[in-house]
């Protein structure tokens, strides 16, 4: 697992042991920055369900304003400051060790960038989802990425919120949602 451009290119990312975490694939995360790589710089991210941090790293690296990192696993938070020293990007960036939904329903702030890769087995995706169109955080233009098994079928949402663009990757599919602009008349 490594950065894959920007500031902190080539640096490798320390990860954690077990099968607890399942960080997103090189692979994966090329076709993620692809598809969002002129709406990076400058943006506010979020990264739910950080894991390692490696996606609002990333986006830190290219040039983010700021990234906001949630995770409740006590080890995991620590392996995200790590990387973020190991990176030079800990300036740009939050780390909050507490529950997703807790941290969505108290949140403050729109993000332009949003990252979501929960663990798989649950329906944490779906609940996030929602959150986050409920709550209304996605900043207007704004992206929500959603990583998902392939088979899984996501939540239609209202607008201002919609479903973008599908992307797969073998057993796993990424979900791009945008919030469009509110229509001033």
């Amino acid at each position: 697992m490594r950065v894959i451009t920007g500031t902190a290119r080539g640096r490798r990312l320390n990860e954690l042991k077990g099968f607890d975490t399942r960080p997103t694939t090189d692979k994966v995360k090329e076709g993620i920055f692809s598809a969002i790589q002129f709406e990076v710089e400058g943006a506010r991210v979020l990264d739910l369900f950080a894991g390692t941090g490696q996606l609002g790293i990333e986006a830190l690296s290219r040039g983010a304003a700021r990234a906001v990192f949630v995770e409740r696993r006590s080890d995991a938070v620590k392996l995200i400051r790590e990387n973020l020293a190991l990176t030079g990007l800990e300036s740009g960036a939050q780390v909050v060790c507490g529950d997703a939904a807790a941290y969505l329903g108290a949140l403050r702030e729109r993000f332009d960038i949003i990252f979501l890769d929960p663990p798989y087995a649950d329906d944490l995706l779906e609940r996030s989802i929602a959150h986050i169109a409920r709550f209304d955080i996605l900043s207007p233009d704004g992206i929500m990425i959603a990583e998902s098994p392939a088979e899984k079928e996501l939540p239609a949402l209202s607008a201002p919120y919609r479903a973008a663009r599908e992307y797969r990757y073998g057993r796993i599919k990424v979900t791009l949602y945008r919030r469009d602009r509110e229509e001033t008349t």
